[in-house]
């Protein structure tokens, strides 16, 4: 899962638990997915991916070999699995950290901060070595909007160093605003209530430091500013250039190819470690699903497109540029998407995307359809007699994409770097207080940071949701299958768009 994007920079909350009544669509006849579909053959994969991981640099990152040799075993393992899988290649902007960044008060009392527990380098930002006055943006803001208007910036002087505090709009439009003013570096502070430093993305390269400290640490130097005088130190060393990565896309041979229903996982991690959670979870379950739903027969009415998305930790790149890459034509055969990014966190809670925004806390208007796919996993969920929190669609993975194209979508989420509460522990088990996911974007990401009872249960759900929508879009949709029309055994492979071979 992306560190942090588009809405999910404007610090949302987790909206409360509910629970479900059953009454989900009728499901096709036995045999079920979900009993096929075992958390023994989604384990495999999971322990193959650290594997590669391990012998390649300890990271499956976009741009590196860890990833490339990540996207040779998926198409491999589709191959064997009976499919014709597409590699989808594209150019994206890498970035790196060449060496560890620096950040200190200088004046008037003098102070160094340590990395990673006390400030994080963004992602995209700029090289520099940068040491001028502080200045604080909008200070008066509570969080809702520091930063994000160009007004913000009024009388800033040109050459300090701007002081932004998150919330209210991407990093990027607060660091945009900030260069026009002329500002030398940015540090974008942390949202009070949310622990430890910003570890976020900007989206795309910048020329000059940028530095997200904790609330703290940020909320102090606005006091310093205020009372004149301070001077900040900001160094980072980063390296961006162009490199390619791929996207592998495989449809179903069975199913109608003018009603598709898209199942997405991200197929890299972020550097800092192999993401057996962040994404081998989400891909590893999206093999062995492909794995088994041959043997669903003629049950599979709507063809079943597996889509491991690039660079996501990047900027959720490779379903942009797949979606951008469709005719409209092609993207109004999509009949939804399913996103899977993140489902074996160790301090779990069942996330279900709040696809009716009956939480009101999303930052688009989901596509009609998306509220009953969410009603179709809780319902799941429900005939299980297991409780469900909603997720907001904050545009934080690759389900971004889809619905900001008009397409339906919806999945499910055992949370990132978000802290449990006591309800939800009371409900789920686990620790509140901890965050669902202790080594998210870590080196400890690896095969032992899974909960295989809350995996188990989230590859049931992804399995028997999938099998519903393979059957029927009906109530997504409106797209029921015409049984006065025959069925055929099989239909070619179809892509969606052009696709560069393996």
């Amino acid at each position: 899962m992306r560190k942090v994007a588009l809405a999910s920079l404007l610090g949302l909350s987790l909206a409360a638990t509910t629970l479900t009544a059953a009454g989900a669509q009728a499901a096709p006849a036995p045999p079920k997915l979900a009993s096929l579909v075992t958390l023994k053959a989604v384990r495999h994969h999971q322990l193959n991916l650290e594997k590669i991981a391990d012998a390649n640099g300890g990271n499956r990152a976009a741009g590196l070999p860890g990833n490339k040799i990540t996207v040779k075993y998926i198409a491999d393992q589709l191959k064997r699995a009976g499919y014709a899988p597409q590699v989808q290649n594209f150019t994206f902007d890498f970035w790196q950290e060449k060496s560890p960044p620096a950040f200190a008060v200088t004046a008037p009392n003098p102070k160094a901060y340590t990395p990673d527990s006390d400030f994080e380098t963004f992602q995209y930002s700029g090289s520099g070595d940068v040491t001028a006055a502080a200045t604080p943006v909008d200070p008066g803001a509570t969080g809702t909007g520091s930063g994000c208007e160009a007004a913000d910036f009024a009388g800033f002087p040109k050459g300090h160093v701007a002081l932004i505090q998150r919330g209210g709009c991407l990093f990027s439009v607060k660091s945009d605003n900030a260069v026009a003013a002329g500002a030398s570096a940015v540090v974008i502070y942390q949202l009070p209530g949310t622990p430890g430093p910003v570890a976020g993305t900007l989206g795309k390269p910048y020329t000059i430091p940028v530095v997200g400290p904790t609330n703290a640490i940020g909320t102090d130097l606005v006091k310093q500013a205020q009372n004149g005088g301070l001077t900040l130190r900001v160094r980072t060393d980063t390296l961006t250039q162009k490199r390619e990565t791929s996207n592998v896309i495989a449809n179903s041979k069975r199913g109608r190819a003018d009603n598709v229903v898209v199942l997405g996982a991200h197929n890299d991690s972020v550097t800092e470690g192999p993401g057996i959670n962040d994404d081998g979870s989400g891909t590893a379950t999206l093999l062995a699903v492909a794995q088994q739903i041959g043997k669903l027969g003629g049950k599979v009415r709507n063809q079943v497109r597996f889509a491991f998305w690039g660079a996501e930790e990047e900027g959720l790149l490779g379903s942009q540029h797949y979606v951008d890459g469709l005719p409209q034509a092609e993207r109004d055969k999509i009949a939804l998407d399913l996103n899977f990014d993140m489902l074996a966190s160790p301090n779990f809670v069942r996330f279900v995307y709040d696809g009716d925004n009956s939480a009101g806390q999303n930052n688009v208007e989901p596509p009609a359809g998306s509220g009953a796919i969410e009603k179709a996993f809780n319902d799941h969920f429900a005939s299980a007699k297991l409780a469900t929190d909603p997720t907001p669609f904050n545009g934080r993975s690759d389900y971004n994409a889809f619905i900001t194209a008009g397409i339906p979508a919806g999945g499910i989420f055992t949370g990132a770097e978000g802290i449990k509460t006591p309800q939800q522990a009371t409900v789920y088990g686990g620790t509140a207080g901890k965050p669902y996911d202790p080594c998210y974007h870590q080196a400890c990401d690896r095969y032992g940071n899974v909960s295989t009872t809350g995996f188990e249960q989230m590859i049931g759900a992804t399995a028997a949701v999938t099998e519903l929508f393979a059957h029927s879009t009906l109530t997504v949709n409106g797209n029921e299958f015409a049984k006065r029309r025959a069925q055929p055994k099989a239909v070619a492979p179809r892509q969606a768009g052009p696709y560069a071979t393996e």
